[in-house]
């Protein structure tokens, strides 16, 4: 199967279990469950599902085994969208090419849509996981990848890191924790739905690390070169908030060469998986964004 073909049915496969598992838009609080629907279904690659199904299949594992988890880590995804658009963080008017959840459903039902995305993503892990045994280890994946230590820790850092001086680390610090955590999760809960050993499990953890960085820095190059068609969000808004990004630490080549040296880094880890084709195709479709 080629890349373009897995990520078609991945992305279908997905698309139809969060139909199936996000509350209707007929069910009482409408409003509330149309914006959900409204953020989930905007549109996207469903890149972070398609590690989570491709680390499974690389394991051995059947698709079904890592549904909960893939459908678990869009809603976690998109709630941290919605939150980073509002008006009181980046204060977007576009995502994924169409308004923001708060310019199509103001600002408290965005932030209330937000909110429910995240608590259902585990509770769709704790009810609608293949492998009972795998709840808790999965739980504990997208807890430590989404909180203090993961996503949010790395929003705050960004905030705070506004209108500083560019430095390298300081940058991959932030990338590590508020892109690279969900990759490394996605990676590793697709292994654990899987049932992949510890080492794997490992292997997959450098991976998903290695993937994110790669794809963040390949998002700072884009902010600066493409238009908001091509990006499907408003261009221009890291440089003209004084965001620590990349181009602005190194340059632009130089930021390429550094996403080029993560995908490296990825593909390295790969070595100790046994049917890594589709994943390390991820890491080409992630890196070439930018050529």
């Amino acid at each position: 199967m080629s890349l373009g073909s897995f990520l078609d049915e991945a992305k279908d496969l997905v698309n139809a279990e969060l139909d199936r598992v996000l509350p209707s838009p007929d069910q009482e609080p409408k409003r509330l469950h149309e914006a959900m629907r409204y953020a989930i279904f905007a549109g996207g690659k469903r890149l972070r599902p398609a590690i989570a199904i491709a680390a499974c299949r690389a394991v051995g594992g059947e698709d079904r085994e890592a549904f909960s988890a893939a459908c678990a880590l869009e809603m976690l995804h998109t709630y941290s969208l919605i939150h980073d658009d509002l008006p009181a963080i980046d204060d977007d008017d576009l995502r994924r090419g169409r308004p923001t959840c708060h310019k199509a459903y103001g600002d408290a039902t965005a932030i209330l849509a937000g909110d429910a995305l995240q608590t259902e993503a585990f509770r769709v892990l704790a009810e609608e996981t293949a492998r009972p045994e795998a709840i808790v280890a999965l739980v504990r994946e997208l807890a430590n990848a989404s909180g203090t230590h993961g996503m949010v820790g790395g929003e705050i850092a960004d905030i705070e890191a506004e209108g500083a001086a560019p430095d390298l680390d300081r940058v991959m610090w932030i990338h590590e924790r508020k892109t690279a955590a969900l990759f490394r999760a996605s990676a590793v809960m697709g292994g654990i739905a899987g049932g992949a050993d510890e080492a794997t499990c490992r292997a997959l953890a450098e991976y998903g690390t290695s993937l994110g960085l790669a794809f963040q820095v390949v998002d700072d190059i884009l902010d600066e070169t493409e238009d908001a068609e091509t990006l499907g969000k408003s261009p221009g808004k890291d440089r003209a908030a004084g965001k620590m990004t990349t181009p602005a630490a190194i340059g632009l080549e130089r930021s390429r060469t550094l996403a080029r040296d993560h995908a490296g880094s990825a593909r390295k880890a790969l070595e100790g998986v046994s049917d890594a084709s589709v994943l390390a195709g991820l890491v080409d479709l992630a890196v070439e964004r930018s050529s």
